[in-house]
This record gives structure tokens, C-alpha cells and sequence, in this order.
């Protein structure tokens, strides 16, 4: 008791906290990573002005902040809750499973090569893979369809960073003529690919959309970069990103959403979503820390899989919060998803926080026995949208049993994200000690410049009490989702998006629809921990069944 009393009583604390609380729970939401009404100003990050009203509703919610703090201290944290110096996701007792099965997609024995060159842009990977291994379509041209598009609209959607032509079509033409040898290393045989400029590729210039860095060289190349260059697919390019994965705002500019011009991409995968929603490649790398795929990916009409943390290296990609940042693919279908999901997959000695775990899909396996729960009062709010509401009835309709539940833990998961505002302090520590955070182009009170450095007013106890209610947090989720094997809800619907990027669960975000506006709009599905196989069984069945992963905006579709 003495001493929560003290807790209580420590005013000092608030004075640094509440600098971070102000800055800290309002930037995912001025960054476009939280809620519905931040995907709509994602890409108003300059100039940033706040209303004598809107001052009053940030201080009001800076009080409850901290009042949640005050109260998140009242859970019993036993003295076996430590974190390790090495960040461990996994919740008590909880191992995955490592016994990897042969993979089976389900492909179409026969696809018919489209007339032209935009639809064959347009085909999705495992229609893609048949064209290729039956050679009614080689490496070569597919390459240069990409390549073509790429430079004909990369500029009007400002989302290229370094075209790579020919590298790709020096590989394209390595993977034609080792199909005509008779070596063929998979779906992704030949199949030209993009990656988030936060990667590694040596000999390439890696800038992290920022303008510090914006000539930067690293001398190696990213794991999963030489995973897919295995799997015989065909790097053709490096796409924007926000100024260090945040936001879509990067030192050449915005990066913009095909399905309307007047509007930013949203961050902070900003380049990739973009890419593939106008047809400049079939999949691209993305990155997410708390939202980074799955912003994008619902701006643009896209199907974004966040993987399970630990599941893909992060090995030669920029760190923003070495506990939180997770690497995953954006398509135009879940099924594509899962393909590349299985190369970039995998334990890597290089990476501390990577784990070992199988991925097994069976297209044979019958989703309509998966166990499909559905966060019920997300779908009640008003701010619920009808295309959300329509997925569960189109879900019903397809034989799938819905059960109704609620997201509740004992810990507040607000407080917790002040975790990756530390972590990307540390991160960044030289570019705010050589004063480097100056040339960022975003400079507003809630940009990284003044979020990292209100970071360092965060006390190491706060930080280390933070990673202990993580622990708790993580092991409350896992008891929750364990009784199902997926979980529907709105993309932002509650705390939902916190949370599981907090806790490591994967998710796969699908659109759904429109808005009123003519935006895309997303629905999200939730897994177990390791069982990205079953968000792609449902994710497939869904969308084989609607079309709105294939819906093209307008502008891009010539």
C-alpha cells in the first residue's frame, strides 16, 4: 500500500508524462494509425493547428490518460512478470508449432492468359504462378508490364523511391530460362515484386523516406529480400514510406491513394499499398509498428497480412521499436498474402526476436468448421459502417457460425504504446543528438523530431512497469483468442488495433467496400499467434466469393 501511495503522490512523473501523453496518444491518430477519422487526415501532417476546442479535448483526454495510468497500477503484477533483454512475445507455457507440412494452394490446374497488358497487371499472384510455370507467360514480359507501369504512374502517385530495371530484367530472364532448363523454385518463379524503402538491398540506396538518410548505402541486404530473390521472384523496385515509418509524407513528397489523388496514400507503408492498388506490381513489402499495414492497406483497397511478431526477420530493416515493428506483404488477394507469407516465414540467426514456427495452408480444409468469433459491440457503435455489418452477413450466408464477444483486459493498452516512443528515441538517438532531426520535412509538435525527444522525459521505471502490464496484456489475449480460430471486426473498431499490435497477433485486412466518398473501406480478421494459415482459409473463401479485392481504381485502370 505504502507504496502505491507513492505512486500516486510522484507529481514529478507527470510533468515528463504528460509532454509523451500529449504528443505520444494523439501522433498515431494525426499519422492516420488508429481510427477511421485519422485514415481521412493521414496525409495532413504539415502545419498542423489546433482549435481552442480541440486544445481542451486533447488536455481532457491527457487527465484520463494519466488517470488510466494511475489506475493500470492497481493490477497485481507477480514478481516472475520481468522483461528480458531480449524481447519474448510468447505467453506462458505457449510454443509453436514448428512441424512444417507440404503447402497446398489450391491453384487452378488452367488460367487463361488475359488480352492485355493492364489485365494481365491486374492478375493476382496465384493466377500469375499458373501463367508462368505453363510458360503462356514469361518472367520477361511480365517484368516489363510492371516496369512500364512504374514509370507511366509512379510519379503521379509520388510512391517510387529507386526503379530497378535492370537488375529485374536480368533476373526476370534468369527465371525464363531456368523454367526452359525445367527448374522451377515455386509460385513466386519470375513473379516481379516491390519492397518498403526501410529495406536493404545492397548496392541500392536505403533512405527511410527521410531526408537525413536520403543517400544513405548499407552494405548487405535484407533477409526476406534474399528469401523471395530465392523463391526465384524479381525485385523491380523500392516504394516510399512516411519519414521513418510514419505517415505517408516523405522527403519527395505525399504519397498518393489511387482511388483519389486529392488524398495522401496514409503511412505508413504509403508506397506499397499504392503500388499495388494501381497495378504497378502484384505485391509489395510493407511494414507495420502500430498500423502501418493495415492503414494503407484499407486506403487504398488493398488485402495487407500482419504476421505474427517474430514470425519474418527483421534482419537489414530500419528499427522503429524493436519490440513491435513486424514485416508482412500487401496483395490484391489474402490468398497471395499467404504465398509470400510462407517464403519470407522463418527462423533467422541474425535476428534475435525470431521464431521458429511452421506455416501450413491446406486449401483443401473446409473453412466453414473454423471457429469465427466477432468482436459484437464494434459492429454496434455508431460509427459502424454497413460494409462491416455485411461482412458478417455475408460470412452467415456462406455457412460460417458466428460467435459474439468482447475484447476485455485488465490492462489499459493506451499507456503501453509510450513503449515505441522510447524505442524509436533509442533508435533514432544520433539523429537527435547530431540535430539531424531538423532536416525531417514534418516538423509539427506531434511529428518524430518532438516526439523523440519528449521520449527521454519517460523514466526507465515507467518503461520496464510499461513492458510488465505488455506481459500481462499479452498473456490476456491469448487466453481470450485461443477458444477461436479467427476473430472478425472493424479494422479500427475499439482498441482492437493497440492491442494486438502490442501483443504480436496477426491480422489480415481485406477491403469491403466504399464509403460515401468513394474511399475503399477494410475489414479485419484476427488469428491465434502462429495460425496466419487460417486468416488466409477464411480470408480466400470470402473473397472467392465477393469481389472487391478486384475492384481497380478508375484512373489506373488503362
Amino acid at each position: 500500500m505504502e507504496r502505491k501511495n507513492r505512486l500516486r503522490s510522484a507529481s514529478f512523473i507527470a510533468l515528463g508524462v504528460a509532454s509523451c501523453l500529449a504528443l505520444g496518444f494523439t501522433f498515431g491518430k494525426i499519422a492516420g494509425e488508429i481510427t477511421p477519422q485519422s485514415i481521412d487526415g493521414a496525409s495532413d501532417l504539415i502545419g498542423l493547428t489546433f482549435s481552442p476546442a480541440e486544445k481542451d479535448s486533447m488536455i481532457n483526454t491527457l487527465k484520463n490518460q494519466l488517470n488510466n495510468i494511475e489506475n493500470s497500477r492497481e493490477v497485481e503484477l507477480d514478481n516472475s512478470i520481468a522483461p528480458s533483454l531480449v524481447f519474448n512475445p510468447l505467453p506462458k507455457g505457449f510454443n509453436p508449432n514448428t512441424e512444417q507440412e507440404p503447402l497446398n494452394w489450391g491453384f487452378d490446374e488452367v488460367v487463361q492468359l488475359p488480352s492485355s497488358d493492364v489485365d494481365i497487371a491486374y492478375t493476382p499472384i496465384h493466377q500469375l504462378a499458373v501463367l508462368i510455370k505453363s510458360k503462356r507467360l514469361s518472367s520477361e514480359r511480365l517484368t516489363k508490364i510492371y516496369l512500364d507501369r512504374i514509370k507511366a504512374h509512379s510519379d503521379t502517385l509520388q510512391c517510387l523511391i529507386t526503379l530497378m530495371e535492370g537488375s529485374a530484367l536480368e533476373k526476370a530472364r534468369e527465371m525464363d530460362a531456368e523454367l526452359a532448363a525445367g527448374k522451377y523454385r515455386g509460385p513466386l518463379h519470375g513473379i516481379p515484386y516491390g519492397i518498403k524503402d526501410l529495406l536493404a538491398v545492397k548496392g541500392t540506396k536505403t533512405t527511410w523516406g527521410a531526408e537525413p538518410y536520403k543517400n544513405q548505402q548499407i552494405n548487405e541486404t535484407a533477409e526476406i529480400v534474399n528469401k523471395l530473390n530465392d523463391a526465384g521472384a524479381v525485385l523491380v523496385g523500392k516504394f516510399t514510406l512516411g519519414a521513418l515509418a510514419m505517415g505517408d509524407v516523405w522527403y519527395g513528397g505525399v504519397t498518393k491513394n489511387p482511388w483519389n489523388l486529392k488524398q495522401g496514400s496514409s503511412g505508413s507503408s504509403a508506397g506499397s499499398a499504392s503500388a499495388v492498388s494501381a497495378g504497378l506490381v502484384p505485391f509489395a513489402i510493407g511494414t507495420e509498428t502500430l498500423g502501418s499495414i493495415v492503414s494503407p492497406s484499407t486506403r487504398n483497397g488493398v488485402t495487407g497480412l500482419r504476421p505474427t511478431y517474430g514470425r519474418v526477420s527483421k534482419h537489414g530493416a530500419m528499427a522503429l521499436s524493436w519490440s513491435m515493428d513486424k514485416i508482412g506483404p500487401i496483395s490484391r488477394s489474402a490468398l497471395d498474402n499467404g504465398i509470400v507469407l510462407s517464403v519470407i516465414n522463418g527462423k533467422d540467426e541474425k535476428d534475435a526476436s525470431s521464431i521458429a514456427a511452421a506455416f501450413n495452408y491446406d486449401a483443401n480444409l473446409d473453412p466453414k468448421k473454423l471457429k469465427v468469433g466477432y468482436f459484437k459491440p464494434f459492429f454496434e457503435t455508431e460509427r459502424t459502417s454497413e460494409n462491416d455489418k455485411r461482412v458478417l452477413d455475408e460470412l452467415r450466408n456462406l455457412g460460417i457460425e458466428l460467435h459474439p464477444l468482447e475484447l476485455k483486459t485488465s490492462v489499459q493498452p493506451g499507456p503501453i504504446v509510450m513503449m515505441l516512443m522510447v524505442e524509436g528515441a533509442a533508435a533514432f538517438d544520433d539523429l537527435t543528438r547530431l540535430g539531424w532531426d531538423d532536416q525531417l520535412v514534418a516538423q509539427h509538435k506531434n511529428a518524430w523530431p518532438n516526439l523523440f525527444r519528449a521520449a527521454r522525459f519517460i523514466p526507465a521505471v515507467e518503461y520496464v512497469n510499461l513492458s510488465r502490464q505488455r506481459t500481462l496484456l499479452i498473456q490476456e489475449m491469448h487466453e481470450l483468442m485461443k477458444e477461436y480460430d479467427v476473430v472478425v471486426t472493424p479494422s479500427f473498431g475499439g482498441p482492437q488495433l493497440q492491442i494486438t499490435n502490442l501483443t504480436g497477433h496477426p491480422a489480415l485486412c481485406m477491403p469491403n467496400g466504399f464509403n460515401d466518398n468513394g474511399s475503399p473501406t477494410s475489414i479485419t480478421l484476427l488469428g491465434n499467434l502462429f495460425e496466419e494459415d487460417k486468416l488466409v482459409l477464411l480470408g480466400n473463401y470470402l473473397q472467392k466469393n465477393t469481389d472487391w479485392q478486384a475492384k481497380r481504381p478508375p484512373l489506373f485502370n488503362r
